[in-house]
């Protein structure tokens, strides 16, 4: 995998306690040489890069894990590296452009519940070396116990993706894990008013999905055992499972609309999947019977399947094949800027 991005070319906004947007912003001395509407737009930059994965997270448990002092329950967003430029939020910003003054594509990444800010980078970066910006959106375990709750977020992201530096942008989605369902959140909103979304669902040129959790409410289960409790996943698994069936309506009637909306998915453009056979969080057989049901409906899609893997880790445990298929993918996009950058 390519390095991280140069820190020195890295700025960065909070936009809310839980949606940072990052960004690398022109430099005078490119401005001078590069062929730029103006100085106060921003244009790609050259990425550094380098070889090495070693600051991966060591296990999917160290992934997923927090100390006593910060619960996953609500994650905190990725904090900025020590030279990185924050910047506060500004709905009048510009609108980022490549240097022929087209917009430039924007990622909303979903990372999975209690990302550590130094695995979430190493997403984040992927795109920012291909000359696309990045909204990273923190799932909360809330948002997923409390689907009301959920859809509410769901529609504060589009309500951020409708402010003027991001409006009429090409999109790209890459969600991890929860991050899956909180995509879902943002779905059931674009199919529930198809004609006030319309042009965001237009503006999404491709979709990439990593260890999504999908099968039964016991794959849900256990997903929140595991990440909430690692040392004792059944005590929350069983919790869970009660939980479910005391407030059913509120909650497994929640997640099977979101289901149904995902297997509908109302954005066709393509898409790419990642996920292993040995993923407690995921039945392989209902995954592949959704890749199915999408070709069926003309959907491009593409995946990945591994025997083994660690869930949301597949980028660790399998460096090499994970980018030369992602890589491959976003050749296939429709977009120039993608391609001129790689």
């Amino acid at each position: 995998m390519s390095g991280e991005v140069s820190q020195q070319r890295l700025a960065s906004q909070k936009l809310s306690k839980s949606i940072t947007y990052y960004y690398t912003p022109i430099t005078a001395a490119e401005d001078s040489t590069k062929d730029c509407p103006a100085p106060a737009t921003l244009c790609p930059s050259a990425l550094s890069s380098a070889s090495s994965l070693s600051d991966s997270p060591a296990s999917s448990s160290n992934l997923l894990q927090s100390s006593s002092s910060s619960s996953p329950l609500l994650s905190n967003p990725p904090t900025p590296l020590s030279s990185q430029t924050t910047q506060p939020s500004d709905p009048a910003a510009p609108i980022a452009t490549t240097s022929s003054s087209s917009p430039r594509p924007l990622l909303l990444l979903l990372p999975w519940l209690g990302a550590k800010p130094i695995a979430v980078a190493k997403y984040r970066d992927l795109y920012l070396e291909h000359g696309v910006d990045v909204l990273v959106v923190e799932s909360n375990v809330m948002h997923f116990l409390w689907p009301r709750w959920g859809l509410d977020y769901g529609l504060e992201i589009l309500t951020v993706l409708d402010k003027p530096q991001f409006s009429g942008r090409p999109l790209l989605v890459h969600s991890c894990s929860i991050g899956g369902y909180t995509f879902s959140q943002i779905l059931t909103h674009i199919a529930q008013r198809p004609e006030e979304h319309a042009g965001l669902a237009q503006r999404m040129i491709g979709h990439v999905y990593d260890s999504l959790v999908v099968g039964t409410l016991e794959h849900m289960a256990t997903g929140l055992g595991r990440t909430l409790l690692p040392r004792f996943p059944g005590l929350v698994t069983n919790a869970a499972m009660f939980y479910f069936w005391l407030f059913k309506t509120h909650t497994a009637d929640y997640y099977h609309r979101s289901i149904h909306v995902f297997q509908n998915n109302p954005v066709t453009a393509p898409a790419l999947f990642f996920f292993c056979e040995n993923d407690a969080m995921c039945d392989p057989v209902v995954m592949e019977t959704v890749i199915d049901l999408w070709r069926k409906r003309g959907v491009a899609v593409e995946s990945r399947k591994w025997k083994e893997s660690v869930h949301a880790a597949h980028l660790r445990c399998h460096p090499e094949d994970y980018l030369s298929t992602f890589e491959k993918f976003m050749t296939s996009l429709p977009i120039s800027s993608l391609k001129a950058k790689m």
